[in-house]
């Protein structure tokens, strides 16, 4: 049964990110719907996949990551406004029975991703 996860990762601090806002959407080229929003755990990740089972497409989708808030918690002389506030990732799902694990990992100053496990 096809899922996306994710996680974020906080390599300024060498810890997960925790307390994080996350939205998924799905992308067309008329509209950006939202499909779920959840909050990272102490491991930084959601405690539920963000879509799952049959709520699998294939298509275009988006994660908002609120890092700038996470990281405004925690280093309190980041300039304002923050240089990073919302990360969007966009990604495709080709197979809707695949897994589709999509990390962030992030610094206030920049970030990266990868499809992973």
């Amino acid at each position: 049964m096809g899922r996306i996860t994710t996680h974020v990762l906080d390599t300024a601090h060498g810890k997960p990110g925790r307390g994080i806002s996350i939205a998924l959407y799905r992308v067309s080229p008329q509209q950006r719907s939202l499909l779920c929003e959840r909050v990272t755990n102490a491991d930084g990740r959601c405690d539920q996949p963000l879509l799952d089972g049959d709520a699998m497409e294939v298509g275009t989708y988006e994660l908002d990551f609120d890092i700038g808030t996470y990281f405004a918690g925690l280093v309190p002389d980041l300039p304002q406004p923050p240089f990073l506030s919302i990360v969007t990732l966009r990604f495709s799902i080709a197979d809707a029975n695949a897994h589709y694990h999509v990390p962030l990992v992030a610094t206030p100053w920049s970030y990266s991703t990868y499809r992973g496990s």
